[in-house]
């Protein structure tokens, strides 16, 4: 009984690093996200993202392919040039996070909600939608 006690407490103990093991790495995941988007690093962000990603920009009514949000990185450097972006991860379950963001832009900033759908170390899919014209919920 004892060995069977200490088996089941043995696989509690794996179960638990296993989840914390998992959401350090889908944090790595996501902080190389914001880094590459930051810098504009086209081939860091394709690295990034799954062949078949979709990417929804909710507020724009755009959902965009891999290879079109890539290709949409000519206007994104010029808008962040300057910029900084601030985030953190408010939820981290079953291989889908939700993000806060925020995005200092020397003209203005924005508060996003962002939510990654992750497969090991790649992002199938993502969402954005503004939360604040400001960040100071930050």
């Amino acid at each position: 009984m004892a060995i069977l006690s200490m088996r089941n407490g043995l696989a509690a103990v794996l179960l638990l690093l296993s989840a914390v093991a998992t959401r350090a790495d889908d944090a790595a995941v996501i902080d190389r996200w914001y880094a590459a988007l930051l810098k504009t690093d086209r081939a860091a962000l394709g690295d990034l993202l799954s062949d078949d990603a979709r990417i929804n920009l909710t507020d724009l009514g755009v959902v965009q392919t891999k290879q079109e949000f890539i290709s949409s990185m000519d206007e994104w450097e010029s808008a962040v040039a300057g910029g900084k972006i601030r985030h953190r991860i408010a939820k981290s379950e079953a291989g889908v996070v939700t993000v806060i963001a925020c995005y200092d832009f020397p003209a203005n900033d924005m508060l996003m909600q962002e939510t990654f759908a992750l497969s090991g170390e790649h992002i199938t899919a993502t969402s954005q939608a503004a939360m604040a014209e400001t960040c100071d919920a930050y």
